[in-house]
């Protein structure tokens, strides 16, 4: 007679599925929590130009984008390829900087309206002339807090 003997009428127990609409639900909340939705759509390509001497902004909130490139290819066709500035979503002109400067404004807290920087994304291989027609307007607008954004560089 054998002390050990085997059982095999029994079958291995399910598993526990009870906690696991916990897990998917804390899983769901926390990308919900920590995804950040894209504000704009970049109509424009944009290559930053490499800078060795940058910093960071603080505070995110005061920043208005203004990008300036070439159109993306699907624009291509009824836009041709010079660069374009783009203001939100949508393509702008020059004369259009002062009005998009004013209803940033308006969308902020007033004590914060003279704290607000203008961001130039330039593509690096725009010339200068549609920047210089930039910050004319931007003068035009008051918005002379102006920051230009590049990437990082090799240090010297």
């Amino acid at each position: 007679m054998s002390k050990f003997r085997k059982d095999d009428g029994k079958e291995t127990p399910q598993i526990s599925t009870s906690a696991l609409p916990d897990i998917v639900f804390m899983l769901l909340f926390f990308f919900m929590v920590t995804t950040t939705m894209r504000e704009t759509t970049l109509k424009v390509s944009i290559a930053l130009p490499q800078a060795t001497e940058i910093s960071k902004l603080e505070k995110k909130s005061l920043v208005s984008y203004v990008y300036v490139g070439p159109p993306q290819k699907q624009y291509i066709s009824q836009l041709g390829s010079e660069p374009r500035i783009q203001l939100n979503d949508e393509f702008a002109k020059v004369g259009d900087i002062t009005d998009f400067v004013e209803s940033e404004r308006q969308a902020m807290d007033e004590n914060e309206q003279k704290q607000m920087i203008v961001s130039l994304k330039v593509d690096e291989y725009t010339k200068m002339g549609i920047v210089t027609d930039i910050k004319q307007e931007l003068r035009k607008a008051a918005a002379l807090h102006i920051n230009y954004s590049s990437r990082q560089g090799a240090n010297y």
